[in-house]
């Protein structure tokens, strides 16, 4: 959320590198945008070579007719620090700034992100960069944020990352001992007797290969999983410098860098924390459900906790680098800018604003496209969208969603339980996360996630699934949670690990036994081809990927096994803890099943839809203090119709409605409900 005097309205533009083109289309640019409703644009992402030609030699000066230009337009800049890419001077006099591969292999100058985020010369340069960009345009009144670099992501091994990572360690561990007892060293004599005998994690050391799922197959998870916790520290530990140079001397301009959703490699619960705002970049593939990007939009929300947070970038019409580049069909860029503002953003931004003419993004949709008319059909649904939002005005911003649901995502226990060695191969965190989500979601039912170290205690369901490691603390935050009347529900390979990856001994689900009235004896990995099943009020579903062999202490069953040998033995069990309720399911089975339990216990909660919809029409609520926001957003090719609970108007087209009345939606229609508390 861009907390600002400045902004009156949804801001509405996107990436726009005018760098790239001759003087005389910027103008048209300019004339084209206001005609757009562009308002804001996200200037210097990719601009360091122009910015810094040599060592000691900066010019502003095409920056600064830049900026004078969209001032005088009346548009606000999200100005970025255009430190993603070094460049090729700085690799060929520094080549200490180049990444190392995990194979050994040496980058050269090229792509983007290939500067090592622990080369002292990237360091030197991107802070003096930000330092002198801030310097030279804090000023402006027309900055309404910060973009620090851009899409920060991959990782190094070089010499330099060696390097921090022993002083990481000896700052995590203080000692030698530590660290062997962390990584259980004493396995395949790997005692190491110094800090200067550790290397990094990559295929060198313990890393052999990739599963297909893109997980490293390591010997030791632990140090892996430490590697991987110090490269994101150390990424971001290059983020936090500029952002404290921005600071220094703009301390009212919030500062963000764009994330990008379910992105593994980074810790986004850490990262969050350091943003003034959460902002991401949004980029489903055609064939995505409509669960996948608001699911992406919950967890940034989730980030930010709870406040609204940007959308920095989404295509307007097609993405070039997915493996089939489907057009946006009508209506479909529109429907999802408002899924991003129904599920909490204060923008909609768009990558690119023109057409880049060469490179790998030259078949990237834009606002203006190569044609550089107005004459496209994207240009016609940006505009409209732009008069909209227009009308809109600040009506929403600020506003909130407020959830009765959480789940729990965690980055370090993501990569924890795919790097684990065994049971499957087909553990994939994400995916599971995802059965609880869409059952949710095609319910209607708002969810918000938070991590692991969250405060939990507001909630009246939360849903940890496969929540591997149990940090040190987290049971007996559930255990409080429940004994107060809280609801819990978790599922197979949870609570196996502590932060180490070490087992708790003792029996699964370690620390969490008591709680959930178990212990699991086996666990039987089911091949893709096979399959167990049980059944649940009278429907048979199917039991896959992992079948608990569990055994009741204390809880009660609620539904068994019908074949293997464990046939007759739990699968779905329910335990009562003080004032409250645990679940547990032991195996992964269908949307249909997720669906209707959750239901059950929803409605067991009281914990009810939005409003009830026909499928693939999907509504939300953001609300204030006195007044709610009802979407409902027409993900069908057909028309649809919804009864609202309340009164209210459409704030899109005046349209006033009384309670039980009936809301019609064409194919890919939205209608936004406004009504008093």
């Amino acid at each position: 959320m861009i907390e600002s005097k400045k902004v009156k309205k949804i801001l509405y533009g996107g990436d726009y590198n005018p760098d790239q083109w001759p003087e005389e289309i910027w103008h048209e640019d300019m004339r084209l945008f206001k005609k757009a409703g562009i308002d804001v644009v996200t200037l210097n992402v990719f601009s360091w070579a122009m910015l810094q030609p040599s060592e000691d030699v900066y010019d502003f000066s095409k920056l600064d007719k830049i900026m004078d230009l969209v001032r005088e337009n009346g548009i606000k800049v999200c100005m970025a620090t255009s430190t993603a890419a070094h460049p090729a001077w700085m690799a060929r006099k520094y080549p200490d700034i180049l990444r190392e591969e995990k194979d050994g292999l040496k980058r050269r100058f090229g792509a983007r992100h290939n500067s090592c985020p622990n080369s002292p010369t990237y360091r030197k340069y991107s802070v003096a960069l930000a330092t002198k960009i801030a310097e030279r345009y804090k000023d402006y009144d027309n900055i309404v944020a910060w973009h620090v670099s851009n899409e920060y992501g991959g990782e190094c091994v070089c010499e330099n990352c060696a390097k921090a990572f022993r002083e990481w360690l000896k700052d995590r561990y203080k000692t030698i001992e530590k660290v062997n007892e962390a990584w259980n060293t004493s396995f395949w004599s790997h005692t190491f007797y110094d800090f200067e005998e550790i290397f990094p994690s990559d295929f060198r050391t313990e890393e052999f290969h990739y599963y297909l799922d893109g997980s490293p197959r390591t010997n030791f998870q632990g140090m892996t999983l430490d590697y991987t916790r110090f490269n994101s520290d150390s990424i971001l530990e290059c983020f936090k410098l500029e952002r404290d140079a921005l600071k220094k001397i703009t301390p009212d301009i919030p500062v963000t860098t764009n994330l990008m959703g379910w992105y593994k490699g980074l810790d986004y619960n850490k990262w969050a924390k350091e943003m003034d705002f959460v902002s991401w970049d949004n980029y489903p593939n055609y064939n995505a459900t409509n669960a996948e990007p608001a699911s992406f939009h919950d967890v940034i929300r989730g980030l930010g906790g709870g406040k609204p947070f940007c959308l920095m970038e989404q295509t307007p019409g097609v993405t070039n680098w997915h493996k089939y580049c489907r057009l946006k069909r009508p209506g479909v860029m529109r429907l999802w800018s408002y899924q991003a503002i129904a599920h909490g953003s204060d923008t909609v931004m768009f990558f690119q604003m023109r057409r880049s003419q060469g490179a790998c993004e030259k078949y990237h949709s834009a606002v203006i496209d190569h044609v550089g008319t107005e004459d496209t059909r994207v240009f016609r649904e940006v505009t409209e969208l732009g008069e909209e939002l227009k009308n809109i005005g600040d009506r929403i911003l600020g506003t909130r969603i407020n959830s009765k649901v959480a789940i729990v995502a965690d980055w370090e226990n993501w990569w924890a339980c795919e790097m684990s060695a065994g049971p499957t191969n087909l553990i994939n965190y994400i995916s599971e996360i995802m059965v609880y989500y869409t059952a949710l979601y095609n319910q209607n039912i708002p969810v918000d996630f938070v991590g692991a170290d969250d405060d939990i205690s507001k909630y009246s369901l939360v849903i940890a699934p496969m929540l591997y490691m149990n940090k040190d603390g987290y049971d007996e935050k559930v255990r409080n949670f429940v004994n107060n009347g809280g609801c819990y529900l978790t599922t197979y390979f949870s609570g196996y690990v502590d932060e180490n990856d070490r087992v708790i001994l003792g029996g699964y689900p370690g620390k969490q036994k008591d709680i959930l009235g178990i212990w699991v004896e086996e666990s039987d990995a089911i091949p893709p081809d096979e399959s167990n099943c049980f059944i649940y009020k009278g429907t048979e579903y199917p039991a896959d990927i992992l079948c608990d062999v569990m055994h009741l202490q204390g809880a009660k069953e609620i539904s068994t096994y019908e074949k293997e040998f464990y046939a007759g033995t739990p699968v779905l069990t329910k335990n009562k803890l003080g004032d409250g309720t645990v679940y547990y399911v032991g195996t992964r089975s269908s949307e249909e099943f997720y669906a209707t339990f959750l239901r059950d216990i929803c409605e067991e909660l009281f914990i009810e839809p939005v409003l009830n919809a026909p499928r693939e029409v999907e509504v939300t609520c953001r609300e204030n203090e006195d007044t709610r926001f009802i979407f409902i957003l027409n993900h069908k090719d057909t028309s649809s119709e919804v009864r609202l609970k309340k009164p209210g108007t459409d704030i899109l087209t005046g349209i006033e409605y009384k309670a039980d009345d009936i809301v019609k939606l064409d194919k890919k229609g939205v209608a936004i409900i406004e009504s008093r508390k």
